[in-house]
């Protein structure tokens, strides 16, 4: 039989620097500031775990194996105190797969369920609404990748 899927944590993969290749990990010379967090709180909501960005972001992932999905909750973190409004989406090899609503800080997590059946990358993506929103942190909390 195959083995059990994995499940591969945002917040604790390696960079692609320091990795071997054969599990996800960040790409360095293609991804913003990404803050590894264990605690981080949503809408009122503390999460064990998950990663902090700006308010504008991009962040690369190479699976470097078959994964099947990618799953997150996502929103202004709450130590931005309300402030913030900001959409997220995810890609894959290149195409956009999922965008979220507008969301504002203080707002309860929205979740995030990814096909990724046959993709290599994924890139998530943060972009805030206005100038004044690049205030904003934003979060990918229980954000993990499901792989074979």
């Amino acid at each position: 039989p195959p083995p059990p899927p994995a499940s591969y944590q945002l917040n604790e993969l390696s960079y692609d620097l320091t990795g071997d290749g054969t599990k996800p990990e960040l790409r360095l010379s293609e991804s913003s500031w990404v803050w590894q967090r264990y605690g981080l709180s949503i809408g009122g909501t503390t999460y064990a775990r998950g990663v902090s960005v700006h308010a504008r972001s991009s962040v690369t992932v190479d699976l470097n194996r078959a994964c099947t999905s990618y799953d997150a909750l996502v929103g202004v973190d709450d130590s931005t105190l309300g402030l913030g409004k900001v959409h997220f989406s995810v890609y894959a090899d290149g195409t956009r797969l999922w965008k979220s609503g507008l969301i504002r800080g203080g707002d309860a997590a929205t979740p995030v369920h990814v096909d990724l059946a046959g993709r290599r990358t994924v890139r998530l993506v943060v972009e805030p609404r206005g100038h004044v929103d690049h205030v904003a942190v934003a979060d990918w909390a229980e954000s993990k990748f499901t792989c074979g």
